[in-house]
């Protein structure tokens, strides 16, 4: 992509790094329960992870983007001065909203909140959000993802089956989405929303999904505000 990014620089936008980690050992509470899922459940449901406040960090797909608003939580890899960071780069153009979720834990947003269009986002029926009012306030659509199809044999490295809702929406009409995940095409199909199948499962294995692995860095449309 880099080819892409100076094409850009060179008609005039602006090109931005965030801060790199030091990965310094203070970022990381040491004594984090590493072993078991149930101690780490505990402690993030308790708004306590792995990483402390040490230096700004954050993971792009711990963010989801609908016009000029940023949806984004605290998670095991995005902690609060990562998301103020984005903020204050961000402002006042954008506005960043915090969410959380029943279950804290998983470490990026795209298998539990996916916004696959204007006025609609899929919502893990496991993993509700804890601010959905204010979408409904906005006028939004919260769609329920049928349950996954990847059978319990299959190997997923730090990811849960829900990957099958962390689809790559090309626009209002269009999404990249596994292709074995048949329930959730019919669900698209039903929301007039075309599905472009892809086998991604064997990439599944690796951890992360269409949307973890992408960045949108060209749409075409207006820039709006869909929260008021």
């Amino acid at each position: 992509y880099r080819p892409l990014i100076k094409e850009y620089f060179r008609k005039g936008a602006k090109w931005t790094t965030a801060p790199k980690p030091t990965m310094a050992n203070d970022l990381y509470d040491q004594n984090y329960p590493m072993r078991t899922v149930e101690d780490r459940h505990k402690l993030a449901a308790q708004g306590k992870f792995v990483t402390t406040e040490h230096e700004p960090c954050f993971d792009a797909a711990d963010f989801i983007r609908a016009g000029r608003d940023l949806f984004v939580q605290r998670s095991q890899v995005t902690n609060y001065m990562g998301i103020e960071w984005m903020r204050r780069h961000l402002a006042p153009d954008y506005k960043v909203h915090i969410i959380s979720f029943k279950d804290p834990n998983p470490m990026h947003i795209d298998a539990t909140f996916n916004i696959i269009g204007p006025g609609l986002v899929l919502s893990n029926p496991d993993r509700p959000c804890n601010q959905v009012d204010m979408f409904k306030k906005a006028g939004w659509t919260i769609v329920k993802p049928p349950v996954p199809l990847i059978p319990d044999d299959h190997p997923l490295w730090m990811s849960s089956k829900w990957l099958s809702m962390n689809v790559l929406m090309l626009d209002e009409k269009r999404v990249m989405v596994d292709a074995n995940e048949n329930s959730i095409h019919k669900m698209f199909e039903s929301l007039g929303i075309k599905t472009i199948k892809v086998n991604i499962r064997h990439a599944n294995s690796l951890g992360g999904g269409f949307h973890c692995w992408t960045t949108d860095v060209r749409r075409r449309g207006t820039l709006q505000s869909y929260f008021h």
